[in-house]
């Protein structure tokens, strides 16, 4: 049995249209270029998306190394996390997820092949047999095959995007628990000092009882604040070990990697601040989460299009194929073949398309408005972030440079009167602990400074919506002279 040139084209024309076409998505770190680029702008630091055991004893050996160094400042701790934070692995494993997608939709289904035949078995047919061969293939899929094509690289940039967002919001949330953990044990340091002061003037109280010199209700005041300022001790020193875990959590360390070392206080205050007169400007153009926005409205828009395109018919198929027929005439054998195409498709009595028509019309206006409050929003928080970082520099300078030198003076005063035997035992302590409170405030203002320092870049370039916390609205910290005496 032979076929003509003719008809051996005819059935091959699916499989030609339906072959496959290699593109970037077929790679192992498709996407990831950008990825590291861009979270390499913003935080300064490098990304590694690890697949392999080559890979991954590389990178354990350079964390291994950046926890040697001591004590761990934010830059180290910012590094290591993004080289060692499995939650950031997993979020790669996502966008080489996405590539894969984008690479399958670059193939058209596959043709159906069906092979038949008749006359076999039955001796009065002997003389006659037919044999069939269809092909059949999605007219429709292939139509759509560049519009589908394009949604599904939309969708991979958008993916691509996602984890850069994951990535820098990473780094943000690791700079932030580094400066709440080296706050908080910089406040277990003040309220130690305060300790040492509450119990002297306890012990004191003691014995100026003994002599009766003092009232027991005067002891128990000085008893119940050397107490309680012994409980909030304990309370500080549990938020500095919870804190350092959340870092630790955050770096992806385990084991003995937790017993890394971190600063006693943070860092003294800049002496000028970042101009950032068009923060607003930066945080437009560079705003990663304000691009995915737009790339869902332009994914939108082109499903929106697929959608108008294929609204009456939803479903096209083209059968190509031969019809083989065997007969025996005169004694002759006589074979005869011819192609055969048959086109198959749904006729759209009940369902016109109307409602998945405006389906996609109410996911494209969706799109439309959320890009459109990402904008005023991205402004709004890039405005709240400077404001933010200029008013609790101001803040904490104020308490560096106002506060604890007065009552740093005070204490002097009172110390120098004391000698002279003009003030009590009790008037000193009572201002050394006020001190030691003032001290406290200037901390949590310089901590609140750091923070919204902190959240400048993901106000710039997304990672994470967290404000600029006030004075008061991050993590209490036990008050010296909240006991009162």
């Amino acid at each position: 049995m032979t076929l003509s040139l003719k008809n051996a084209a005819l059935l091959m024309l699916p499989i030609i249209l339906g072959g496959c076409i290699s593109t970037e998505y077929a790679k192992r770190d498709a996407g990831f270029e950008t990825v590291a680029n861009t979270a390499g702008a913003a935080t300064a630091k490098h990304a590694v998306w690890i697949q392999n055991k080559l890979q991954a004893q590389a990178v354990s050996d350079e964390v291994k190394g950046l926890i040697g160094k001591r004590p761990l400042d934010a830059e180290t701790a910012v590094q290591i996390a993004l080289l060692n934070n499995k939650g950031l692995q997993a979020a790669y494993a996502d966008l080489g997820d996405s590539a894969a997608d984008a690479w399958q939709s670059t193939m058209l289904i596959n043709p159906k092949v069906s092979i038949g035949t008749s006359g076999l078995g039955a001796p009065e047919l002997e003389a006659f047999k037919t044999i069939e061969g269809m092909i059949a293939t999605n007219i429709l899929a292939l139509a759509t095959h560049k519009k589908n094509v394009e949604i599904a690289g939309t969708r991979f940039r958008q993916a691509r995007l996602g984890a850069a967002v994951a990535t820098l919001k990473l780094a943000a949330d690791t700079r932030r628990a580094w400066i709440n953990a080296v706050a908080a044990a910089e406040n277990v340091g003040q309220l130690q000092r305060a300790q040492l002061a509450a119990d002297a003037s306890s012990e004191l109280a003691s014995k100026l009882g003994e002599t009766g010199a003092m009232t027991k209700g005067s002891q128990a005041r000085e008893h119940v604040f050397a107490a309680e300022l012994a409980g909030q001790t304990a309370q500080a020193r549990l938020a500095a070990r919870l804190s350092k875990e959340e870092l630790a959590r955050l770096m992806g360390l385990w084991g003995p990697s937790t017993d890394y070392q971190i600063p006693n206080r943070l860092p003294a205050l800049p002496t000028t601040l970042i101009k950032r007169d068009t923060i607003e400007a930066e945080a437009l153009q560079k705003r990663i989460d304000l691009q995915m926005a737009k790339w869902e409205l332009d994914a939108t828009a082109k499903s929106y299009g697929l959608t108008e395109a294929t609204r009456y018919v939803t479903d096209l198929e083209i059968l190509t194929g031969f019809e083989t027929e065997r007969a025996i005439e005169d004694g002759k054998k006589k074979v005869e073949t011819s192609g055969q195409v048959e086109l198959d498709f749904a006729i759209p009595i009940f369902d016109t398309g109307k409602a998945r028509s405006r389906k996609a019309e109410l996911a494209y206006m969706r799109a439309a408005n959320q890009l459109a409050e990402k904008a005023v929003n991205v402004r709004s928080e890039a405005r709240s972030a400077y404001e933010a970082y200029r008013s609790n520099y101001e803040i904490a300078k104020h308490y560096r440079n106002n506060v604890v030198p007065l009552r740093t003076k005070i204490e002097e005063e009172s110390l120098l009167t004391y000698n002279g035997m003009i003030s009590n035992t009790f008037e000193l302590l009572t201002d050394t602990r006020d001190k030691i409170n003032s001290i406290l405030l200037s901390v949590n203002a310089k901590r609140d400074f750091w923070l919204a320092d902190a959240n400048l870049m993901p106000a710039i370039y997304g990672g994470g919506s967290g404000e600029a916390a006030g004075p008061g609205e991050t993590a209490s910290t036990p008050n010296a002279g909240s006991a009162g005496h």
